[in-house]
């Protein structure tokens, strides 16, 4: 039973507290107003930036420690991709959905250092930055906005 339990528990939200819900009683995650970007209501860490991608944080990793989470990464243009990551010894990105009109799909993503600083975290975004301008080249030519 105490198996159970464990598996159960989940990770801490990184709720913006200073996002617009759509709802008095509801979080803005889940309320999101009308035209609000995909991650509404999640983190966005401005002081985390690499050419002028910015990470976002879903799992609160600072507020306990974790190997894997989820996340997303927000584009110059405030577009947004998802990520799945793992803290391992290697880097990879791999497809986990695909490319849609309101966001450039949701990425596995994995990297060797712990999410244990805003530093650590910008440079696993600094690594996987590549393969996700690609993806978001992508979806800008196949998705054009006007």
């Amino acid at each position: 039973m105490d198996k159970m339990k464990k598996q159960l528990k989940g990770r801490p939200l990184a709720v913006d507290p200073n996002a617009t819900s759509s709802s008095s009683t509801e979080p803005a995650f889940i309320a999101k107003p009308a035209g609000a970007p995909v991650y509404h209501g999640f983190q966005v860490l401005e002081d985390v930036v690499v050419e002028g991608f910015t990470f976002g944080k879903i799992t609160d990793f600072e507020a306990e420690p974790c190997r894997e989470g989820d996340a997303f990464v927000v584009a110059p243009d405030n577009s947004r991709a998802g990520l799945v990551w793992e803290v391992t010894n290697e880097v990879s990105m791999s497809q986990i959905s695909p490319l849609e009109d309101d966001r450039w799909g949701v990425w596995s993503v994995s990297f060797p250092h712990p999410m244990n600083s805003r530093e650590n975290v910008r440079r696993n975004l600094e690594l996987i930055l590549p393969s996700l301008k690609t993806k978001w080249d992508e979806w800008r030519k196949k998705f054009p906005r006007t």
